[in-house]
């Protein structure tokens, strides 16, 4: 469950051990994987806001064909990815809030702008100058019926030019300067397991495009391709490469967008366990580590497995405390109840000084925990 490039990692690093763990070639066999997929002539990005880390952007840049962003700062992350390949790295700007620099450095870097509103596409005009902006209309659909974790599309979000407005927006980005509308962005779900599903949306997505009569060169489909943290089902793709098989000729080129489903499974978060403790009836592991550099279990209410790396050495004159065959809640080191990462998981065997490992921890761990809270030292970021 743990490999042992991984173990061997973890086993080396300082202790009490607190670290992620990525791996790269995991990264580049999950891109193969997705682009085998895909339409033939499809874009393949990554979306950076699932997992930032410059070696995690870097082995996707040279393995996909660009990345989307959605801050200046992954902007930087982008380009400085994208330094010594051949090519330039291809790049997307998302976000429903840009500033003026960050529309001004999307320019100058020659992104691809998913524009989210009217006056964003009025500030972005003005921004440029006359300079030639790239850009997508992003569009909130009236519909779009595909299962996930996150809606974004298709109810009412902060996401997106209403359905309604397209011809209005659209033909307003034909009078502005510099404007070149070359593409609707459609992202419409998070976390989405259903392949089957997700390929019918694109397809309706195509269909609803075509429909719009607007000169398009490129249909941004978003991503949304899930991880069933707690279970066993997973994103098909050969069930998403048979839906799409067959597509017509000619029209805008597909461009989807994927940062969970190419980063999640190339990551472990790992913590050492500091004490063990009964009580009101329930077992605890305490670890070096929490909801701090791990918040996702936290933030969608969700337990998440762990695995038991043992760990050799006792430097204490006492008995190393250990648990066997229990239900153990794995909880952090912070000064609140709710740091908990996994509760009431069956374990063989436990001792302090071990460490538990957290797979599928490859995106939306670190990026979107609170680092700062109590102050604890940082996670080592180890790449194997």
């Amino acid at each position: 469950m743990i490999p042992d490039r991984v173990a061997g990692a973890l086993r080396a690093a300082d202790r009490p051990v607190c670290a992620y763990v990525y791996d790269t070639a995991a990264l580049r066999e999950r891109a193969t994987a997705v682009r085998s997929a895909l339409p033939g002539s499809a874009l393949l990005l990554y979306a950076v806001k699932a997992n930032g880390h410059p070696a995690v952007a870097g082995t996707l840049a040279c393995s996909v064909d660009g990345l989307e962003v959605a801050s200046g700062g992954e902007l930087a992350g982008a380009l400085a990815a994208g330094t010594g390949l051949p090519d330039a790295v291809r790049i997307a700007f998302s976000g429903p809030g840009k500033t003026d620099a960050e529309l001004a450095a999307a320019v100058a870097a020659g992104a691809t702008i998913n524009v989210e509103s009217e006056l964003e596409l009025r500030r972005l005009a003005h921004v440029a100058g006359g300079r030639s902006a790239r850009i997508a209309l992003r569009v909130n659909r009236s519909s779009a019926a595909l299962p996930g974790t996150h809606q974004m599309t298709g109810t009412a979000t902060q996401f997106g030019i209403d359905e309604a407005s397209l011809v209005e927006v659209a033909a307003l980005a034909g009078e502005l300067p510099g404007i070149e509308l070359a593409g609707l962005h459609l992202h419409a779900v998070s976390n989405n397991l259903d392949a089957a599903a997700h390929a019918r949306f694109v397809r309706d997505a195509m269909s609803w495009a075509a429909g719009t009569g607007l000169p398009l060169q490129e249909l941004n489909v978003g991503g949304g391709f899930g991880v069933d943290y707690t279970g066993a089902r997973r994103f098909d793709l050969a069930a998403l490469r048979a839906g799409l098989a067959g597509l017509p000729a000619g029209g805008p080129r597909l461009v989807f967008e994927i940062g969970r489903y190419l980063a999640a499974a190339a990551g472990w978060y790992a913590a050492e366990v500091l004490d063990l403790k009964r009580t009101h009836g329930r077992w605890y592991a305490v670890l070096r580590g929490g909801t701090h550099h791990f918040r996702l279990p936290a933030a969608w209410g969700y337990s998440h497995p762990f695995a038991v790396l043992p760990m050799a050495g006792w430097g204490y004159p006492f008995g190393r405390p250990e648990v066997a065959g229990v239900e153990l809640d794995a909880a952090g080191e912070l000064c609140t109840p709710r740091d908990v990462l996994c509760r009431g998981q069956r374990v063989d065997r436990v001792r302090v000084g071990d460490i538990l490992v957290f797979g599928n921890a490859g995106a939306y761990g670190w990026d979107i925990s609170h680092h700062d809270f109590l102050r604890h030292p940082y996670p080592q970021m180890i790449v194997v």
